[in-house]
This record gives C-alpha cells, sequence and structure tokens, in this order.
C-alpha cells in the first residue's frame, strides 16, 4: 500500500484527499517506482481545477524521483534497483509508490540527488525543449521571458547564460527580479512597475526581441507580442494567469509577420528516444553545473493542498519539493 494524493471533484486544493492505495505489479511496458521526492508543477493546478480534464477520481502529480523496484516485461532501459526521475503522463506522481508506463522514466545520474531530480525534470525538459526544440537560437539572441523567477524561469536563466543567449525576465517584485539575475538574466523587469513591453524593446535599441517564451498567458499575451521583433517567435506555453482570449490571426501580420506556436512538453517526451536524449541533455547541464537547481520550498507529502495553496498565490520562487 502507498499513501496517494487524490482528486474527486474539481476545485481548490481543499479537494485533495489522502488515501491508502495498492501499488499493483509491474505489466509489460511497465515499472513499480518507489518515491523519494515529488516535483510540484503549474500543470498539477490545471488539472485539479478541471482546465485539464482528467477522469475522476484520479490520483494527481506528474513529475518524481525514486528507486525502480519493478521492471515488466519489455523495458530494456532500466532495472531493479535504478536511480530513476521522470515528468510523465499519467498524473499519480504524489504517492509513497506507484506503477506507471516505463518509457518516459529515465536513469537519474549518480551525482544528482532525489530532490534534485524530482524538482528538474519538467520544467528542466521544459527548458530545453524551449531552447533547442522549437526555434532556432544561437548566441547573441534575445529572449524575453515571463516569470524569470519561477522553477522554468530561474532555470532558463542559468540556460540562457550558458548558451550565450540574452534573456530579459520579468517578475512581480524587486526581489524576484534580483533573483533571476543573480541566476543569469541580462535584465530583468517588475512589470508591476510601468510598460514592460515597452522596456523590453528599448533594451533591444527598438527592435524588439527574437523570442518570447511566455507561460503567464491571459495577463502577458498582448504586450509579449509588442515585444517581438518583425519574424520574431512567440511561444506560448501556459496559462498560469488563464487562457488567451481567441484572436484575429490577421494581427501576427500586422505586428511584424510575427510567428506563434503553442508547444507542450508532453508532445516532445512522447518519443521515447526523444524523451531519453532531452533528460540526458538536462543532466548534462546539471552535473556539468552550467544549470542548478534551486529548490525554494519544501513540504510534506500529506501538505500537499498548503503547497497548492502557495504556488497559486505567487508564494514560492524556484522548484517546489513533496518530501516523501
Amino acid at each position: 500500500m502507498a499513501l496517494t494524493a487524490i482528486i474527486e471533484a474539481y476545485g481548490g486544493p481543499e479537494q485533495f484527499k489522502l488515501v491508502e492505495r495498492d501499488v499493483g505489479a509491474a505489466e509489460a511496458g511497465e515499472v513499480r517506482i518507489a518515491h523519494k521526492a515529488v516535483g510540484l508543477n503549474f500543470i498539477d493546478v490545471y488539472q485539479r481545477t478541471g482546465v485539464y480534464p482528467l477522469t475522476l477520481p484520479h490520483a494527481m502529480g506528474m513529475e518524481a524521483a525514486g528507486v525502480i523496484e519493478a521492471v515488466g516485461e519489455g523495458v530494456t532501459h532500466l532495472k531493479v534497483g535504478d536511480r530513476a526521475a521522470y515528468a510523465s503522463q499519467p498524473p499519480g506522481a504524489y504517492s509513497e509508490a506507484r506503477v506507471m508506463p516505463a518509457a518516459q522514466v529515465c536513469p537519474l545520474p549518480d551525482g544528482i540527488s532525489f530532490e534534485q531530480g524530482a524538482a528538474m525534470m519538467l520544467k528542466g525538459m521544459t527548458v530545453e525543449y524551449l531552447f533547442h526544440r522549437t526555434t532556432a537560437l544561437k548566441p547573441g539572441d534575445t529572449v524575453l521571458f515571463h516569470a524569470a523567477a519561477g522553477g522554468v524561469g530561474l532555470l532558463a536563466c542559468q540556460w540562457a547564460r550558458a548558451e550565450g543567449i540574452t534573456l530579459i525576465g520579468t517578475a512581480g517584485t524587486d526581489e524576484k527580479c534580483q533573483l533571476a539575475l543573480d541566476h543569469g538574466a541580462t535584465h530583468c523587469l517588475n512589470y508591476r512597475e510601468g510598460d514592460w513591453s515597452a522596456k523590453a524593446r528599448n533594451l533591444t535599441g527598438g527592435v524588439g526581441v527574437d523570442v518570447v517564451m511566455d507561460a503567464v498567458g491571459k495577463d502577458t499575451f498582448e504586450g509579449s507580442l509588442d515585444a517581438l521583433k518583425p519574424l520574431g517567435m512567440m511561444i506560448s506555453f501556459g496559462a498560469a494567469s488563464g487562457p488567451v482570449p481567441p484572436m484575429d490571426v490577421g494581427i501576427l501580420g500586422k505586428k511584424g509577420s510575427l510567428k506563434l506556436t503553442r508547444p507542450t512538453l508532453f508532445t516532445h517526451i512522447g518519443d521515447h528516444a526523444t524523451c531519453q536524449a532531452m533528460a540526458r541533455h538536462l543532466g548534462e547541464k546539471v552535473l556539468s553545473g552550467d544549470v542548478k537547481i534551486n529548490i525554494g520550498q519544501r513540504f510534506a507529502l500529506r501538505d500537499v493542498a498548503k503547497a497548492h495553496e502557495a504556488l497559486e498565490a505567487r508564494q514560492t520562487t524556484g522548484s517546489t519539493i513533496l518530501e516523501i
């Protein structure tokens, strides 16, 4: 049996219910993993509130690290006793142990702790695809990155610095801006102090940025388009402030023949080989010291509701983990 956080109805953090569940056996193509630490992500909020619907009741959580306890037939990249980490469908990571599809579970290098593994997979592989698999970026390019002091943002700041890319971050307080700067952002704008879009353009000499990476959504979308240079790329990869309203696609032409994409991590990692390659690349960045995993908050698994309250209230910086 394993303690597991589930929801039986959509709503606020009060919907979490802690239950003891039978873990079961690993069937063909599956592994059983005993969790040592679990990651918290904003996609968990979308699922809990029904923005991303689930078949209820459902266990929650998308990211964790631990030790492989059993391996099903056909699984060759993992064995019993291996350290492993994942960010993967289906939800169920908020648990002491689980059985799950093996294809997106990745070996965790010995030099990376379970806590780091649980804090880095979803956010880190998101940054990997943003910088390497979405649009061509090269040293000297300029990226505007929203929520630069968040879990994804702090990894992006470091990744950009390592790649020679100028990153202009945004954040909601001077303290968060300083945190982004400390992690490698070239500039960081407090979006509560004036027109951040115009300020971003000014930082490029009025030309505009090459790429915007935006997980905020509704509140930042229009300003993000205004910050782009002609032929620039808008990457909308989340909606923390709410979904982007319907738009007239013609506005992309009027603002400079802009490009717009809405990628997801789960499309990229849907292919086993690609997922494993992305995880290896992330691991190399962490082991080299180019990217350090910032764990800003820790909660016990039993306190998952409190963890969600902090995340939604924008009271977190860096990554948040649940301790097993």
